[in-house]
């Protein structure tokens, strides 16, 4: 894999995790009771990046799970 099909490759996983994140946080503000017309736009893009963060912690978490089960590490015991 070159650069440049690695520097695309970062760019969707991205994407992907933006679109999630706005999903996310459409969600959050139905589930307070408000619209996004209620917020101004600092105010949602605080909200979308906190969803990201939330994507990207859930994916390194799960990431470290992985990798400890590979080596035969157990948590549990």
């Amino acid at each position: 894999m070159n650069l440049k099909e690695s520097l695309n490759l970062k760019k969707k996983v991205a994407e992907k995790v933006r679109e999630k994140a706005i999903k996310k946080a459409e969600t959050r503000i139905m589930l307070a009771g408000k619209t996004p017309s209620d917020f101004n736009e600092a105010q949602l893009e605080i909200l979308v990046k906190e969803e990201e963060d939330k994507i990207y912690g859930s994916a390194k978490e799960k990431g470290l799970l992985v990798l400890a089960s590979l080596l035969g590490l157990s948590l549990w015991s």
